[in-house]
């Protein structure tokens, strides 16, 4: 079925160029990580992602004055977000609201990688443990 969500006579370009940056080098080694702000293509996200291959790894708790999305892609995690604590899997997605404390971890077995979209043009974090 096709989508017809809006007119695309409303939507006009606002004269910002098509970019592209480099978010992490696919021959590296290991889990993939790296950052590109939004802020480079004049857009309000920044993309992130991280990864690991063990089990009860993953990035410290810390909190953020904006709502972050998180992408699992492969793997599972387990996320704590506030008082609430989610699995998600490969393919399921995670919302953490701003000023919510966060983290998560690898639930293995293997490789955990996400991608995390940080709902600013820029990564603003302050760490808690």
């Amino acid at each position: 079925m096709a989508r017809r969500d809006f007119d695309p006579a409303t939507a006009s370009p606002d004269g910002r160029a098509p970019a592209k940056g480099r978010l992490f080098d696919p021959d590296a080694e290991g889990a993939w990580r790296g950052s590109l702000n939004g802020d480079a293509f004049g857009s309000g996200n920044t993309v992130l992602t991280y990864g690991n291959d063990t089990p009860g790894d993953g990035p410290r708790l810390h909190v953020h004055p904006y709502d972050e999305t998180f992408v699992v892609l492969t793997g599972a995690a387990r996320f704590f977000v506030g008082d609430a604590v989610i699995d998600a899997s490969a393919g399921e997605v995670v919302f953490g609201p701003a000023g919510l404390p966060h983290r998560f971890e690898n639930l293995g077995p293997g490789r955990l990688q996400t991608l995390d979209i940080h709902h600013s043009p820029r990564w603003i974090q302050t760490d808690l443990e």
